[in-house]
């Protein structure tokens, strides 16, 4: 009696959802379709004057690779096609991935450079320089009347911090 119900389950999965693999039968592997699987590492550093993102797409030729700038997103799209028609079994991934990284600053995307070594696709950028963003806004002080004078605020003092942290960590002395 559960084998037909399995089989229209199975069927009715299928009609829905086209590129799920069939996941009674291969539960190890089924979900990595819907996993993070379908993606790839990216790690980012600095490098010298220079932001560095490197991804890892081994295999990939680097036609089958784009990188795009917009704004102040950086996406990488790649897609591997599967070369054998119907293997008898494989665990390799084909299709489309995309990753988006979002930058710290603006970028003038004649900067960027992306070069594809070994497997690991990196892109390269100079650093912004830091720049100042926003006006200060001067505060007035409300406590004297008819001041109508902009002042900083007081700095708080430290002794004031210290005590609020050690205040609710004493224990009562023991008995």
């Amino acid at each position: 009696m559960a084998k037909p119900v399995r089989r229209r389950v199975r069927a009715l999965l299928r009609a829905m959802f086209p590129d799920l693999p069939d996941w009674p039968e291969s539960p190890r592997t089924a979900l990595q379709a819907l996993s993070s699987a379908q993606t790839f590492r990216v790690e980012e550093l600095a490098r010298d004057d220079h932001y560095v993102i490197r991804a890892e797409l081994p295999g990939l030729d680097p036609a089958d690779i784009e990188v795009t700038l917009d704004g102040r997103t950086l996406t990488i799209h790649a897609e591997r096609s599967q070369q054998d028609h119907e293997p008898y079994r494989t665990e390799f991934r084909y299709g489309p991935v995309t990753r988006s990284v979002r930058l710290h600053a603006r970028v003038d995307p004649q900067d960027i450079t992306a070069r594809y070594r070994k497997g690991i696709l990196e892109i390269s950028f100079p650093v912004p320089a830091a720049r100042r963003e926003g006006i200060r806004i001067p505060i007035e002080n409300a406590d004297v009347p008819g001041s109508g004078q902009a002042t900083e605020a007081p700095a708080k003092a430290p002794a004031a911090e210290n005590s609020m942290r050690t205040s609710g960590s004493r224990r009562a002395p023991m008995p």
